[in-house]
């Protein structure tokens, strides 16, 4: 067989892929962008979310100036009930004069993923203000106290003392109350104060030197010895004083104060209360807000949707909060239950704090970096 030289050495004809156009730095930035804002949503959605301590409730737990790492595994990831939203603002735009950062053209309903604990007592806690009805659950404002309170608890407060369930409420380490301060006549000075850092209260009460300095057990026992205090009092409002904004606000039936307080029942989910003229402003604002029932009161008898009844069964799971700083917190005392579509998470970590001052780095408190919320 012959065979053509000039076909023996014949080879395949390869075709060369076109060569891909090179991404500009514009684009990459842009996409590389793009993936940072959806993988830190999501991180702040499902996981774990930072905030700042903006009051002095919580001293001296939390320092005004402490920056929190808020767990929302804990208790399990609240899904958003507002999800048109602009990301990383909470509820108003920057730069803005208070425009919604968010739409309510399109909602859900309040539903929690499996979490790796139930709430519990003592637990500080990050949820959504209750009384701020003008604003979607999830977008009102953030708050921060400890949990004292769980559902189907009895808490009773006696002479600032907080009693759950019968029983002397476990105390935090640096929880304070107002104390009424007598000097000889010269005031505490202000390093003295910043030693046994005191950082609020001060006032001198008709000019007869006596001040109120909100004090923690320690700073108590050291302002005692201090050689210009006489005595230190208790300051506290008698049982049957009533407070009017103290909730259930002007109840007659309710004569209640900061210092002395309930029995109230913390309502839990199905279970049922039986519905009296006496107990209806303590579950009212339940059943018509946070449950969405129609309430009125006619002829002497309690209607709920149209049908008379003496009962309601809870739909959710309600908590009693309380900041640390007992005399100077806005909480429960005031307005009442936080509903469990409400909460939001657990404060597990202090990843930073700043105190007052004027060079960036001496105002950094150094010793509380790091530190875990207890």
């Amino acid at each position: 067989m012959n065979v053509n030289p000039q076909e023996e050495y014949k080879t395949e004809k390869i075709e060369v892929a076109p060569k891909k156009k090179k991404k500009s730095a514009a684009r990459e930035w842009t996409e590389a962008l793009l993936l940072a804002v959806i993988a830190a949503t999501l991180i702040r959605l499902f996981f774990i979310e930072a905030y700042t301590i903006p009051t002095s409730s919580m001293e001296k737990t939390l320092l005004v100036g402490d920056y929190l790492f808020v767990s929302k595994l804990n208790y399990g990831t609240r899904m958003p009930m507002t999800p048109l939203a602009f990301p990383f603002a909470h509820n108003t735009m920057p730069f803005t004069d208070g425009k919604n950062s968010y739409s309510e053209a399109f909602k859900l309903s309040y539903y929690r993923l499996p979490g790796f604990q139930n709430i519990a007592r003592n637990d500080v806690i990050v949820f959504n203000y209750p009384v701020e009805e003008e604003r979607p659950v999830d977008k009102r404002e953030n708050y921060i106290k400890r949990c004292v309170g769980l559902p189907a608890d009895t808490l009773e407060i006696v002479n600032r003392q907080l009693w759950i369930n019968g029983e002397p409420a476990e105390t935090p380490e640096l929880m304070q109350y107002n104390y009424l301060v007598q000097t000889n006549g010269t005031p505490i000075n202000r390093t003295t104060l910043q030693k046994l850092e005191i950082n609020e209260g001060g006032s001198n009460i008709a000019e007869n030197n006596l001040y109120i300095y909100p004090l923690t057990q320690y700073s108590l026992q050291k302002t005692k010895e201090l050689s210009n205090v006489v005595k230190v009092d208790t300051s506290l409002i008698d049982r049957g004083i009533q407070d009017m904004g103290i909730f259930p606000h002007a109840s007659k039936e309710h004569p209640w104060n900061i210092d002395n307080y309930g029995p109230i029942v913390i309502p839990a989910k199905d279970s049922t209360v039986q519905l009296t003229f006496t107990n209806l402003p303590l579950y009212e604002k339940i059943i018509t807000h946070y449950e969405g029932n129609d309430l009125r009161v006619e002829n002497g008898k309690i209607w709920i949707n149209d049908n008379e009844t003496e009962s309601y069964t809870f739909q959710m799971n309600y908590y009693f909060m309380m900041g640390d700083n007992r005399h100077n917190s806005a909480d429960s005392r005031y307005w009442g239950f936080v509903p469990e579509d409400h909460i939001v998470g657990e404060a597990v970590l202090i990843w930073f704090s700043l105190g007052e001052g004027d060079n960036f780095f001496d105002r950094i408190r150094w010793d509380r970096i790091f530190k875990s919320v207890d």
